[in-house]
């Protein structure tokens, strides 16, 4: 698992005062660039290699609510790896209560659009998600 923290914003918040629920998207999408910059291998990386990683699925279920200014610890990890396939959850707490659990899906594509397979592609990146779906799927049990 991957740590990174948020801090609510105001105008994340909408006219009751709570995070307005399209934000935690977001804030899932910045959990994971900092995940994927961790691991060595941001998209910016990914994409001087001529590999894309779009979104192709997306899941949040929230938990309580939040406001500004909470700080919200997102853990990420691994939860599956197909190896043209990747889904990345995510863990949201404030102050160790947990506010919303969430997961995205992503694919590989190559500079034209089409499917790869990571293995062939950069097999460097899929040993890192082959150690860290081994490591994250041994942690939960």
């Amino acid at each position: 698992m991957h740590t990174y923290t948020h801090q609510i914003q105001y105008y994340e918040t909408d006219k009751m005062q709570i995070t307005h629920h399209s934000n935690y998207i977001r804030f899932m999408e910045e959990a994971r660039v900092d995940f994927l910059n961790h691991i060595g291998f941001g998209y910016d990386k990914m994409e001087e290699l001529g590999i894309s990683s779009p979104v192709i699925g997306v899941q949040c279920d929230y938990k309580k609510s939040t406001t500004f200014p909470d700080l919200i610890t997102i853990e990420t990890g691994i939860s599956s790896y197909k190896g043209t396939r990747l889904e990345i959850k995510y863990t949201m707490k404030v102050k160790n209560e947990v506010v919303a659990i969430g997961k995205s899906l992503h694919c590989f594509l190559n500079p034209h659009g089409r499917p790869i397979i990571l293995k062939k592609a950069l097999p460097e990146l899929d040993q890192i998600f082959v150690e860290l779906l081994d490591k994250d799927t041994n942690d939960a049990k």
